[in-house]
């Protein structure tokens, strides 16, 4: 069973049995309203933390009560490492917001920001050779 969908109505538009039963349409869901994602990201001190698409993101704390409902989503989250792209796809909100909401709770300290794990490039030649003396003894 599917939830039921919203539309949003403009002001002084009487609801209607015709407008409430109808799902909305895709322009609507394809165009965030750029205010609600500026009262989402705040003010903030207009500086942003070195996060890029790959950063991984791991929750230290619960939420605090005083966190807003996205910062809140986002430490849900975060109990397993996510990358920044991921949780922006997840929460639906781009990714310039989420990593402004990402800098907010890195200040505060409640989530921890890991780069990747960078494999190298040349694999370690005792590593090979200690696995294919193990093979060859099966």
């Amino acid at each position: 069973m599917t939830p039921p969908q919203r539309r949003r109505r403009s002001p002084g538009q009487e609801p209607s049995a015709a407008s409430t039963s109808a799902a909305p349409s895709r322009k609507d869901d394809a165009t965030p309203n750029p205010e609600r994602l500026f009262v989402i990201g705040g003010e903030g001190s207009g500086e942003r933390a070195d996060i890029d698409l790959v950063t991984l993101i791991v929750a230290r704390a619960e939420p605090p009560v005083s966190a807003t409902p996205e910062q809140a989503a986002l430490l849900r989250l975060c109990v397993a490492p996510l990358s920044a792209a991921e949780l922006s796809a997840y929460l639906g909100l781009p990714f310039s917001v989420v990593t402004v909401l990402l800098t907010d709770l890195l200040a505060t300290e409640l989530v921890q920001a890991r780069a990747p794990i960078v494999r190298q490039k040349v694999a370690d030649r005792n590593l090979l050779e200690a696995v294919m003396h193990g093979l060859q003894k099966l």
